[in-house]
């Protein structure tokens, strides 16, 4: 009987190992899993297709970098759609579908307060003097663009753009008279591209796009404005941990490096 009894017990072990073996191998490789996901760092950011706004001034930047982060974060999608940061802000107000912004000025940001995360700066900027290829009008600083002759194009007030250039020519007491005022800095330096203003001020990153078409004419720091790029998730967000995290990337050295290549400034 007692033989019986422990030839049971000895089967019943046996039984029981058989069933433990592929439970212990299913939690070793769930366990290499999450190893390597801490190990690769980019497959911890949930995967998602993200819909970023950004300024105008940010639109060849910002393609070269989404290729960069989406090379580094496979099945990660970043959709850009670029305009004035005023438009961009009332784009989040009226709830349009997208998952970060970034704005060219930290006043704009701060108005959306009620809609972000906390916000990043993420680059700078200054302004230069937008003229065509060979500066033909021989524009060489601020005050020349007071000659009543020169058709001269700035961007519209309420654009971050517009604010910095009004900034900085009040400063320096002079007037301006615009033949026309734009929506985004792109559509400033559009119009010195093809010859429809004679000058206009820009963002420096934004006259390096064009060298073949327009010059650059440096403005002194001392009479300059500084542009400050926030960066923030959108609050109404469907992917707010791989937004969080595209924004958090931005400050990267791998993302820093696109942006200085493109003429920058550290945040």
């Amino acid at each position: 009987m007692s033989q019986l009894f422990t030839g049971r017990r000895a089967a019943a072990a046996l039984v029981t190992a058989a069933l433990l073996v592929p439970l212990t191998a299913c939690g070793n490789d769930d366990g290499a899993k999450d190893k390597g996901a801490e190990k690769s760092g980019s497959s911890a950011v949930p995967k998602a297709d993200l819909t970023v706004l950004a300024a105008s001034s940010l639109t060849d930047v910002f393609e070269k970098a989404g290729a960069v982060y989406e090379k580094e974060h496979p099945g990660t999608k970043v959709h850009f759609s670029f305009a004035g940061s005023q438009e961009l802000a009332a784009q989040v107000r009226e709830g349009a579908p997208a998952d970060a912004v970034v704005t060219a000025d930290t006043k704009t940001m701060d108005g959306l307060k009620a809609d972000v995360g906390a916000p990043t700066v993420i680059a700078k900027n200054r302004l230069v003097i937008a003229t065509g290829e060979g500066n033909p009008k021989k524009i060489d600083n601020l005050k020349a663009l007071t000659d009543s002759k020169l058709k001269v194009v700035l961007a519209a007030s309420e654009v971050p753009v517009g604010r910095y250039s009004k900034q900085v020519l009040d400063a320096q007491k002079l007037k301006v008279k615009p033949v026309s005022q734009e929506p985004n800095v792109r559509a400033v330096l559009s119009k010195v591209e093809l010859g429809e203003a004679d000058a206009g001020l820009v963002y420096k990153t934004d006259a390096a796009t064009a060298p073949k078409k327009v010059d650059a004419v440096d403005i002194p720091d001392a009479q300059n404005a500084v542009a400050s790029y926030p960066a923030a998730p959108l609050k109404a967000s469907q992917h707010t941990a791989a937004a969080a995290a595209f924004v958090k990337w931005l400050s990267t050295p791998e993302a820093q490096k696109v942006l200085q290549q493109a003429g920058f400034q550290r945040p």
